[in-house]
């Protein structure tokens, strides 16, 4: 087998939210693939600190952009700053997310649910639709969206808007998928179990957060960020040609 469909020499990679968690540990691995990147979130001196080391560790170019992906002059800036500096975009990671607001749905506010949202599922809708756009040009390009298990057929409790959101980017990849497919380009997802993160790293590490990987997981562990690296550089490598619309989850025996 030749081992180079999975090389991504000359490509470039758009990561949201890849300035920390499960969106920089796919940075880093699409980087250490050979992918030049883009580093894009909210907070801006993150992002370069990020690019710095992932530049350093690889050789590889990245560029830091500051955006909200909620908003669509920001995403729209993105994927036109990502052209104008490489001249391309050929993969887009959407990996910017926040957490369930733990409320039931009977005490969360309107706040809450368009929190959620906004960032969870618009802002994978404005990331997706601009860089569709240029991919259409190119006649070619590779979506990855990072969903959730409780995106999928499994449910918590609280967790109403992180579920709906979660679910929702699920269905508009198979969506884009349908519709890109002619374009070739590939649309897929990716649905994390419980991953140690900074944004989960007080509660998994806690003697209850112990108890809980223990009692669901088959594994009795968390997963770590670098176990994402391998399924986020095949479905954005030639090796999977002939992979979109799929639902990838990556639990640790979770959901089986």
């Amino acid at each position: 087998m030749d081992l180079s469909i999975f090389a991504l020499n000359g490509k470039v990679a758009v990561v949201t939210g890849g300035n920390s968690g499960i969106g920089r540990g796919i940075a880093e691995g699409l980087a250490e693939a050979g992918a030049d990147i883009v580093i894009a979130a909210r907070r801006f001196e993150q992002c370069r600190e990020v690019c710095s080391e992932i530049e350093k560790k690889t050789g590889v170019r990245c560029l830091p952009v500051k955006c909200d992906v909620t908003k669509t002059d920001e995403a729209n800036g993105l994927i036109e700053s990502t052209v104008k500096e490489f001249g391309k975009i050929d993969i887009l990671v959407n990996s910017a997310g926040v957490g369930m607001s733990d409320k039931p749905v009977v005490e969360m506010s309107d706040e809450d649910w368009d929190a959620t949202l906004n960032i969870n599922l618009r802002g994978t809708f404005l990331c997706s639709r601009a860089a569709a756009r240029e991919m259409i040009k190119q006649k070619q390009g590779k979506i990855i969206d990072v969903s959730s298990i409780y995106g999928t057929t499994r449910a918590i409790r609280n967790a109403g808007d992180y579920c709906a959101s979660k679910a929702g980017v699920i269905q508009l990849a198979k969506v884009m998928a349908l519709e890109l497919a002619k374009y070739n380009i590939q649309v897929n997802v990716i649905c994390p179990g419980y991953f140690l993160t900074p944004m989960n790293y007080e509660f998994l590490s806690s003697e209850t957060g112990q108890k809980v990987l223990k009692a669901n997981i088959p594994m009795q562990r968390s997963g770590n960020v670098d176990e994402l690296k391998g399924i986020a550089i095949y479905l954005a490598s030639p090796a999977s040609s002939f992979t979109t619309g799929a639902t990838i989850v990556v639990d640790g025996g979770h959901i089986v």
